[in-house]
């Protein structure tokens, strides 16, 4: 499993031109599901995604995590994170998971954010999304489970 994180001072996601998510001040995830991802990898994402401490304190030091600043978590599915692209011209997407698979740990990340306290919006799975967001920093992460 593999997140990007964007910290961002807006995002938003449309389908068909209506917005279906949106958010302030927060992270936009763009999450990858892979074969082999299990409950246990959502828990650990999901965990290091709420309590990350990157967003500035009173010193403007990286040192609050969105649960402490009460920021919202905008979550979309991104199959091509988990892109094999070293051989070839042409990525592979053999590592991601079947649709069904990524589906449910999908929704079960952004259901254990949520329990977290943190407000979540979504992506549609599977739909051409467009995304934007304003980049806060930059400040942009990529985390792997560690299997």
């Amino acid at each position: 499993m593999r997140a990007v994180l964007q910290r961002v001072s807006s995002a938003r996601v449309t389908v068909d031109q209506a917005v279906v998510g949106q958010i302030a001040h927060g992270w936009l995830v763009l999450l990858g599901v892979e074969q082999g991802d299990t409950v246990e990898s959502v828990r650990w994402l999901s965990e290091k995604t709420v309590h990350l401490r990157a967003f500035a304190d009173d010193q403007g030091k990286m040192n609050r995590s969105v649960l402490d600043l009460a920021g919202q978590v905008l979550i979309v599915s991104q199959f091509t994170l988990a892109a094999e692209c070293r051989k070839g011209r042409r990525p592979s997407f053999e590592r991601a998971a079947v649709p069904d698979e990524a589906r449910k740990l999908y929704e079960l990340f952004c259901d254990q954010v949520a329990s977290m306290g943190v407000p979540v919006e979504r992506g549609i799975f599977q739909a051409d999304m467009q995304v934007a967001l304003v980049n806060d920093g930059p400040v942009t992460f990529v985390i792997d489970h560690p299997q």
